[in-house]
C-alpha cells in the first residue's frame, strides 16, 4: 500500500494560514457575545466587569487543558491579554503601577497580565496607587507584595469600608521560571460579587510581635506577609484559607499573647495554581 505524500512547505503554510483566519474569526465572535453581555448587563442595572472568581477558574483550566510544545508562558499570556481586553471594552479601566521598587519587573508584570489596551499609569508607591484607585470611576491597582522597608502598613490604607480591596495575586500560574514572576496584589473598589475567597487577607494590629506568633499562625494555615511598625504598636498583614472562622487569626494571636488585638479583611484572592504538577504529569 502506497503511503500518502507528506505535505510540503507550502501545504503547510497553508494550514497555518487557515488556523490564523479561524481563529480571528473566534475573537471576533467572541466580540459579538461581549456586545450581547454588555446589552444585558446594561438592561439589569450594570454591575463589575472584573470577576476574579471565574478569571481564575478559566486560567486553571487553560492551564490543566495545555499540552504540546508552545510554551505556557505564550498561552497564559494571549488569554490575559484577552480577558483584559474584553473587559476594557465592557467597561473602560486603568492599571495604576506602583514603579518605586522593581520598575522593568513591575511594568513587564503589568503588560503581561493586561496588554497594551488598558492604559497604564505609573505611581510612586503602594499609598499612591490605592489612592489613585479610590478616586477613579472603577479602575485596578497593582503593586509589588514587598514594598520595601519605606512602604510602611499600605494594607491599614485599605481598612475602610469603602477603600479599595484586595482581588487578585499575580502571577497566577506560579512556578520559578515565570517571565512575569514579580509577586503582586491587585486592588479594585470593593466588589459586590465575582470576587474569589480561598485566600482572606486580614490588616491586623497588636501591642507587639512575640516569638509564638508564627507557630500559632501556622496551626490554623495563616501566615503573616508582612508587618510594619505603626502608632498602635505592631501592623500585620495577614493571608488566611477562606474557609476557616473569620475570628481564627485574632483568636491564634491571642492564644500566642498578643494583646489589644484588632483585625479587618482587606481583600481576598484565589489560591495560586502551582504549574510544577503540570510538568511532573508531563515527565
Amino acid at each position: 500500500m502506497s503511503q500518502p505524500p507528506k505535505p510540503t512547505l507550502a501545504d503547510l503554510r497553508v494550514e497555518i494560514d487557515r488556523i490564523d483566519a479561524a481563529m480571528h474569526e473566534l475573537l471576533i465572535e467572541r466580540g459579538r457575545v461581549i456586545d450581547q453581555l454588555i446589552e444585558i448587563k446594561t438592561r439589569q442595572g450594570g454591575g463589575s466587569a472584573f470577576r476574579p472568581a471565574r478569571e481564575a477558574s478559566m486560567m486553571r483550566a487553560i492551564a490543566e487543558r495545555h499540552r504540546g510544545r508552545l510554551p505556557l508562558d505564550t498561552v497564559e499570556s494571549i488569554w490575559r491579554v484577552i480577558i483584559s481586553t474584553f473587559t476594557y471594552i465592557q467597561a473602560p479601566y486603568s492599571v495604576h503601577i506602583d514603579v518605586s521598587g522593581d520598575d522593568a519587573r513591575m511594568r513587564d508584570s503589568a503588560r503581561f497580565h493586561f496588554g497594551f489596551t488598558v492604559p497604564c499609569v505609573q505611581h510612586v508607591g503602594a499609598a499612591d496607587v490605592i489612592q489613585a484607585v479610590g478616586g477613579s470611576g472603577g479602575d485596578l491597582g497593582m503593586f509589588a507584595l514587598d514594598g520595601g522597608p519605606g512602604a510602611g502598613a499600605w494594607w491599614t490604607r485599605l481598612v475602610p469600608a469603602d477603600a479599595p480591596k484586595i482581588i487578585a495575586r499575580l502571577p497566577f500560574v506560579e512556578r520559578t521560571d515565570h517571565p512575569a514572576g514579580l509577586p503582586a496584589f491587585v486592588i479594585s473598589k470593593p466588589l459586590v460579587d465575582g470576587g474569589a475567597r480561598e485566600v482572606v487577607l486580614e490588616s491586623v494590629t497588636l501591642d507587639r510581635w512575640r516569638a509564638d506568633v508564627p507557630g500559632a499562625m501556622r496551626q490554623i494555615g495563616a501566615e503573616a506577609i508582612g508587618s510594619a511598625a505603626n502608632g498602635m504598636g505592631l501592623s500585620l498583614l495577614v493571608a488566611r484559607p477562606g474557609n476557616i472562622p473569620a475570628d481564627a487569626v485574632s483568636e491564634a494571636l491571642r492564644s500566642a499573647g498578643g494583646a489589644d488585638v484588632r483585625a479587618t479583611e482587606v481583600g481576598a484572592h484565589a489560591d495560586r495554581f502551582d504549574a510544577s504538577a503540570l510538568r511532573k504529569r508531563a515527565n
